[in-house]
């Protein structure tokens, strides 16, 4: 995947006290691995400013919004839609076409350009079925229930191949130290 290609995700909606941790993590999951931004509902202000300072502290690039039209965003994005959902099909039968699709000239995109852009959609809650239809895959990283963190992360590293894995952070405040045992975390240019 290059660079000139965005992955935004997309958390569609969020019940305040019942969604915020999930939400948050959400958020961060989509920072760690590789996607360029996340579009919080405008009710999830305490989410967004919780990966906003992970973001400061841990490094960037990575955006985060606040929008009340998601609907309006799906129905409008130019680029490739993938709606997490267990119902959909299963990543393995579908990562190399969404991939295909996203780097352009696929049957999804038909125009062969150079690359689109690429909107990953996670419910929070029900979600309408105007985005199942509108979806340009509907995608199931399993068809059992299980946490929509859980499926964005295995998502996210199908898309990227394992590559969001060996992503270098700018603008660090701290980074954490690899090790076998015990947790180090020093600040940026290396000091404890």
């Amino acid at each position: 995947m290059s660079e000139e290609r965005e992955v935004a995700v997309l958390r569609y909606g969020h019940r305040p006290g019942r969604d915020d941790r999930m939400t948050t993590h959400v958020g961060l999951t989509a920072r760690a691995l590789g996607a360029d931004r996340v579009i919080l509902p405008d009710n999830a202000g305490q989410s967004a400013e919780t990966v906003r300072d992970i973001t400061d502290r841990f490094g960037g690039p990575f955006g985060v919004e606040l929008r009340d039209d998601q609907t309006a965003i799906v129905r409008n994005w130019a680029g490739v839609v993938v709606h997490l959902t267990m119902y959909g099909e299963r990543i393995q039968d579908v990562e190399a076409e969404i991939r295909e699709a996203v780097r352009g000239g696929d049957e999804v995109g038909g125009d062969g350009e150079a690359g689109r852009d690429l909107l990953v959609v996670v419910g929070g809650e029900k979600v309408p079925w105007a985005l199942y239809e509108r979806a340009d895959f509907n995608v199931g990283v399993t068809n059992q229930p299980h946490s929509e963190v859980a499926g964005l992360a295995v998502f996210l590293d199908r898309l990227f191949e394992g590559a969001e894995l060996d992503r270098e952070w700018a603008d660090a405040d701290r980074r954490v130290v690899p090790e076998a045992t015990g947790k180090t975390v020093v600040d940026a240019d290396g000091d404890g």
